[in-house]
């Protein structure tokens, strides 16, 4: 006989995917707790929300086999409900209702109204900016725009995120406002094309104008640039960026591939030429600039050819952060129609190729800062060491500074001078030019 839980009225909201749907996941618990409803992320709770990815093969397992997880923790008693919502459910609703029909409802990604219903909250419009964040405290993710109007050929972003729809510049504010009023000090601006913001407001690209405004929020120290589109890129931000020491000299920039012939077929709207010029104007506009890219291998028609070419670009450019991805096929996608005619382990073995390279590069391009100090915020303290990052780098996905816990006291979120001591290619090692030493145990401090 199935038994109730022990623990009464407490949400957890599970999250997968990207810092988007963090920021959603954020954005659904603090509506929840403005209505007194007790609520976890990712912790214990006899009520679950999934909010799930849908973006590629992988995600997607991910966020099924979680699903699957907590149904099954509901079938043995340990937990009394299952919601599920985000992309993967927005997405292919009809048939997990038909697959896994012990899940109590399926939510869409817009409809956190409902969602908030079914967990017998009320939405209040009133809470602008208002979130329960789930990152270290010093940083936040700042979503500027919601859905995507780019008709790249892979991607499935458009089906589940819907149209380009840009917040309006004062809401940003005061949320940031708000954000800075907790402690928070970096902000990273995210949306599924920075470039397109405020073009369905303000009939212009005005991502250098919510920059101005930002910049003068008090307590904001860093600001931060994620997924920029290249095609139309608004060149007036690097002059803020050069002009404002409160943004990062950084940006992330997804170009995917750089082949024309790919380019072309991905519906990517650029050439390698342009993509190439726009990477040199970064560059001359803001040298001291760290790019970061994503890239995709084993696109349906991408000869070995194309892929040299790729490889030898990413040689010349050496970008200073780089991901590779394997192509998925995703259905109701332009490139869906295409033949999948890139064998999946011909797909991994290029995958690694140009992952060994950026690993090269990247040790290159470390041992170059051994030696100088860098301003760096201390995020967490793990094991031995205190955990921090240069301006140049991003939370979970970038360069990390390691400094020695055992020599060494760094109160998380602050900044401080550090000088490279070491570095690998994915980690730089350094001590603080100036910090209180940590005494012993057992020692006596000297009079």
């Amino acid at each position: 006989m199935r038994t109730k839980s022990i623990k009464k009225n407490k949400i957890n909201v599970v999250t997968l995917g990207c810092s988007k749907n963090v920021y959603d996941s954020e954005v659904l618990m603090g509506q929840l707790r403005a209505n007194q409803k007790e609520v976890v992320h990712e912790g214990e709770g006899n009520i679950v929300v999934i909010n799930t990815c849908g973006f590629i093969a992988n995600a997607k397992e991910e966020s099924v086999n979680t699903i699957l997880e907590y149904v099954a923790q509901k079938e043995a008693g340990k937990v009394d409900k299952v919601f599920v919502t985000g992309c993967l459910s927005e997405r292919y609703k009809p048939d997990l209702q038909k697959e896994i029909p012990n899940v109590d409802e399926y939510f869409g990604t817009s409809e956190l109204p409902n969602l908030l219903k079914a967990l017998e909250a009320d939405y209040k419009h009133e809470l602008i900016g208002e979130r329960l964040t789930t990152t270290p405290k010093n940083y936040a993710y700042l979503k500027i725009a919601e859905g995507c109007d780019r008709p790249c050929s892979f991607c499935a972003i458009p089906i589940m995120r819907g149209k380009h729809s840009s917040k309006p510049i004062d809401e940003l504010v005061i949320e940031s406002e708000k954000l800075a009023a907790k402690g928070v000090k970096e902000l990273i601006l995210i949306a599924q094309d920075l470039t397109y913001y405020g073009l369905d407001l303000y009939k212009k690209r005005n991502l250098a104008e919510l920059l101005q405004r930002l910049v003068q929020v008090e307590g904001i120290e860093w600001i931060r640039l994620h997924y920029a589109f290249p095609t139309g890129f608004p060149m007036d931000v690097l002059e803020v960026m050069k002009r404002e020491p409160k943004i990062c000299n950084y940006i992330d920039i997804p170009l995917q591939h750089i082949s024309d012939h790919i380019l072309k077929s991905m519906r990517r709207g650029t050439t390698q030429a342009k993509t190439t010029q726009l990477l040199h104007d970064f560059r001359t506009t803001v040298p001291d600039m760290a790019i970061r890219t994503t890239l995709i291998v084993g696109y349906p028609g991408e000869t070995e050819t194309d892929f040299q070419t790729l490889k030898k670009w990413v040689e010349t450019m050496r970008f200073e952060r780089l991901g590779c991805f394997t192509y998925s096929h995703e259905e109701n996608t332009h490139a869906y129609l295409l033949d999948d005619d890139v064998p999946e382990d011909v797909k991994q073995t290029r995958a690694n190729e140009i992952m060994e390279l950026q690993s090269q590069i990247s040790w290159e391009l470390n041992q170059e800062k051994i030696g100088k100090t860098f301003r760096c915020i201390i995020d967490r303290k793990e094991g031995n060491h205190f955990v921090g990052r240069t301006e140049y780098d991003s939370p979970d996905v970038d360069n990390e500074v390691l400094i020695d816990a055992n020599e060494h006291y760094l109160k998380q979120g602050e900044f401080f001078d550090i000088k490279i001591t070491d570095a690998s290619d994915f980690d730089l090692y350094g001590e603080p030019v100036q910090t209180r030493i940590k005494q012993p145990k057992n020692q006596i401090p000297k009079s």
